[in-house]
This record gives structure tokens, sequence and C-alpha cells, in this order.
């Protein structure tokens, strides 16, 4: 592997680090599911819940809005280790949110991935999501004086 081709993978899987969370933001699940090879597993140890294929994340992300009223999720860039057609790494976040019970809670968690090339570019192999710290304090504030929000998919109306 020449070190031009090391950067450009690096580049890559730092894009389809970004767009995961950017898609999570947004509640884009289908762009979610693509983002994973065909036998992609997402891992979720805390919640429980292990989600094996683009069909079964696609699934479970479009029950997530009747439970979750909004989710902020800021990540930090960790360690990415390259070895040919495959790579491991670790991504760092912090998440704030607020579920449909009321209940709110602070994570600071690590993704543990595995990414493969694949001809569509770097995907997901596996992601697993560990939390490190949980803080379940009522979180202050509301989203009442927030943006207009269309159908729960939290998706903000332009011009709100």
């Amino acid at each position: 592997m020449t070190e031009l081709q090391a950067l450009a993978d690096r580049v890559e899987i730092e894009a389809l680090r970004g767009e995961y969370s950017d898609a999570v933001m947004m509640r884009d699940y289908d762009r979610i599911a693509a983002l994973f090879t065909d036998e992609g597993v997402l891992r979720m140890p805390n919640v429980p819940v292990e989600l094996d294929g683009p069909a079964q994340i696609r699934a479970w992300g479009e029950r997530v809005p009747a439970v979750v009223e909004f989710l902020l999720q800021t990540t930090h860039a960790g360690v990415i280790v390259l070895d040919g057609d495959v790579a491991t790494g670790r991504a760092y976040l912090h998440e704030l949110g607020r579920l449909r019970d009321g209940r709110g809670e602070q994570n600071w968690a690590v993704y543990h991935d595995r990414y493969r090339r694949t001809p569509a570019g770097w995907r997901f192999a596996e992601r697993v999501y560990e939390v490190r710290y949980r803080d379940e304090s009522p979180l202050a504030g509301s989203t009442e004086s927030g943006p207009v929000v269309d159908g729960g998919r939290g998706n903000v109306v332009p011009g709100s």
C-alpha cells in the first residue's frame, strides 16, 4: 500500500464516520443502513440490541422516533489502523438526549469499528457502541422554544 493510498483510505473512512453521525442526527435510517456491508453488524449492548445487516438496522431506526424525543451526538475521531482492504478504529462521542417518557441522559461512549473496502467504498463491517459513562440526571431546559420539527423525524422545517 502506498502512502498516498493509505492517506486516501483514512480520509474515506473518516468521511464514512462523519456520514454516520450526520445520518444519526438527521434520523436518516436508510442512509445509516447503506453505510454497512451486507453482513455488517451494529451492536449496542447497553440498549441491548444487536442488528445484523442493513434491513435490521433500517427497521430498528424506524422505531427510534417513537422512543427518542431528541439526540445530539458529537463525535471525535479516534485511531484508524489499516490492513489492506480491512481496517479497525475507534471514535469517541458525547451524547445528550431525551426519551419520549421524559427521561434525559448524557453519555460518553466509544464506537469500536471494523471497516471493509467494498466496490462502493469503505463500509462498516461492525460498529459496537460502548457507553463509558452515563449521567441520567434530569436535563435542564426544554425544547419548547426550539425549531418546529416535522412528523417526529427530527427534520427542521424550513422557515421555522
